[in-house]
């Protein structure tokens, strides 16, 4: 999925060698530091986030706990979409919510204080789930459309446990 999704930093490797949690990873390297994110990169970071999950449901008709992590940054970026950066036609160039992180170290802060309606609330629920079910759906088709793919990869990864970005 990384590989045909444009703006997304490079791969650099994908192994299937446990790392803590994690039973495998595929990890980027960026080409240059970047100061901000489009609205098209975080869409694609999306779809990006959700080709192992993506692969399971094609290869296997069936899904595991192990996309969880990938999941919740989904959905965090998504809402970040949503909610801090105005990314959402819908819902307009409004800030929903700020982050909380306190300001000094030892203060402690409440949970954000909503400053929307249930019904507005309602609304980004939906927002988010779009756009987390847009970035799934891109992720499926990718997978279906080049299944050969995936595949070969599948069989150098049984044969090398990591491989490189190049090959």
């Amino acid at each position: 999925v990384g590989k045909k999704l444009s703006g997304l930093d490079p791969i650099h490797k994908v192994t299937i060698i446990p790392r803590g949690m994690a039973l495998g990873i595929t990890q980027t390297l960026p080409e240059k530091d970047a100061v901000s994110l489009t609205k098209t990169k975080a869409q694609n970071m999306i779809a990006f986030l959700f080709g192992g999950r993506a692969a399971e449901e094609v290869v296997f008709s069936e899904v595991t706990t192990g996309a969880g992590n990938d999941i919740e940054r989904a959905t965090d970026i998504a809402r970040r979409m949503v909610c801090e950066w105005g990314m959402s036609p819908k819902m307009g160039p409004l800030a929903y919510e700020t982050s909380s992180a306190p300001p000094f170290l030892g203060m402690h802060s409440s949970e954000n204080a909503k400053n929307y309606s249930d019904a507005r609330a309602e609304e980004i629920d939906r927002e988010v789930f779009s756009i987390i079910d847009n970035g799934y759906k891109t992720a499926v088709k990718i997978l279906v459309d080049y299944r050969d793919a995936l595949e070969r990869l599948a069989q150098a990864l049984l044969e090398y446990e990591t491989i490189d970005g190049t090959e």
